[in-house]
């Protein structure tokens, strides 16, 4: 397969023959993308998820406050999970597999309720031969405007797809992890049609992908869509791992140096954001298994270590150390900074944003 389909401005020219917007079938190539003949994603159990490599920001200005992260070259934990060169085993194949024909079964009975979406449904679901397509489809008509068609957008996103296909694992982990941890998610074809959290995010790792191809100008216009689209602003620069639930997503704003782990909880109106004072790498790093309440800030080059919590409409100048909860504006650590009380359960898959409130504030109703 080529690998040059990424930097040409004549994406898929000779690979995509035909187009879902003419009700025809997709090439035999396009088809062998939704096939998911990856590279296996095996975990190395010797590395925590977020990145070994080492980012040299040395040529820009960078904090000098003691509450942030040194001015060292920063080493970060992996944030995708380490793959072999094998094929993808049977376990994941089928994992997607699954997931994608259970989502049609979900638009048959939703069309059987709703016969006035049937159209929907089938231009969105059934027609389309893999979850890849759908998806594609599906983004190009809400990120497309008068000047910027669906069709060559349908284009440029099947061919991240092909490019990079192990990018459905993560839009299949983030599907679960919505639909485990949102109440309000009735079933999987719901979130993917209707979630713009969670089409946000997807749109973001297109653009993420084309970003680190050197493609910044299109990347960027697909962030300012996205952002008139869903009120959603990443930068394409920033580094999201799997599992992630954007909760109403509305306000959330995320910059370019952001580092995010996996199975990561973040409400609306949350900001991962820079001081202002800073250029280079100065925005947070957050760590697996982090839950981030509504209407909050994290500013700086900070770490939220892996477990912690960050109550509702707090301000995050400081580091937050693992398994703990901080809450407030400035924010301080429920039990103390010598002694913070310790959570025993996974924040962001518990979703319980009130516990401990009452060694935190006598004012509990």
């Amino acid at each position: 397969m080529s690998t040059n389909l990424l930097g040409s401005p004549f994406l898929l020219k000779n690979v995509l023959t035909t187009s879902p917007y003419n009700n025809n079938k997709l090439s035999i190539f396009t088809i062998k993308a939704c096939l998911h003949s990856s590279r296996t994603k095996t975990p190395n159990p010797n590395k925590s998820q977020i990145d070994d490599h080492v980012y040299n920001y040395t040529k820009y200005c960078t904090p000098n406050f003691p509450d942030h992260v040194s001015q060292t070259p920063i080493s970060e934990k992996e944030l995708k999970n380490t793959k072999n060169g094998g094929i993808l085993d049977d376990f994941e194949k089928e994992g997607v597999l699954d997931l994608w024909l259970k989502m049609q079964d979900e638009a048959r009975f939703d069309v059987e309720q709703e016969p006035i979406l049937e159209n929907y449904y089938k231009n969105s679901i059934l027609v389309q031969d893999c979850m890849e397509s759908a998806l594609a489809y599906h983004l190009s008509l809400k990120l497309s405007n008068s000047s910027l068609p669906s069709d060559a957008l349908f284009e440029l996103f099947m061919g991240v797809f092909i490019e990079d296909q192990e990018l459905i694992f993560d839009v299949t982990d983030d599907l679960r992890a919505v639909k485990e941890r949102d109440p309000a998610c009735v079933s999987y074809v719901h979130c993917f049609l209707n979630f713009k959290g969670f089409l946000a995010c997807q749109a973001h790792r297109i653009a993420h992908r084309l970003w680190s191809k050197g493609r910044k100008i299109v990347s960027l216009v697909i962030q300012n869509r996205v952002c008139e689209v869903f009120a959603v602003d990443i930068h394409p620069g920033a580094k999201i791992g799997s599992g992630i639930l954007l909760d109403h997503a509305t306000g959330v704003v995320i910059g370019e140096t952001a580092v995010i782990g996996n199975n990561v909880s973040i409400l609306h109106n949350v900001t991962l954001g820079g001081t202002g004072k800073v250029c280079g790498d100065r925005h947070p790093k957050i760590g697996d298994g982090v839950l981030i309440g509504a209407g909050t800030c994290v500013l700086g080059n900070v770490r939220i270590e892996d477990g912690a919590k960050i109550g509702a409409g707090s301000v995050v100048l400081m580091e937050v150390p693992a398994r703990t909860t901080a809450v407030g504006n400035p924010a301080r650590l429920i039990g103390g900074k010598e002694n913070p009380i310790k959570l025993d359960k996974i924040p962001s898959l518990t979703m319980d944003h009130t516990s401990h409130m009452s060694d935190w504030s006598d004012y509990v109703i």
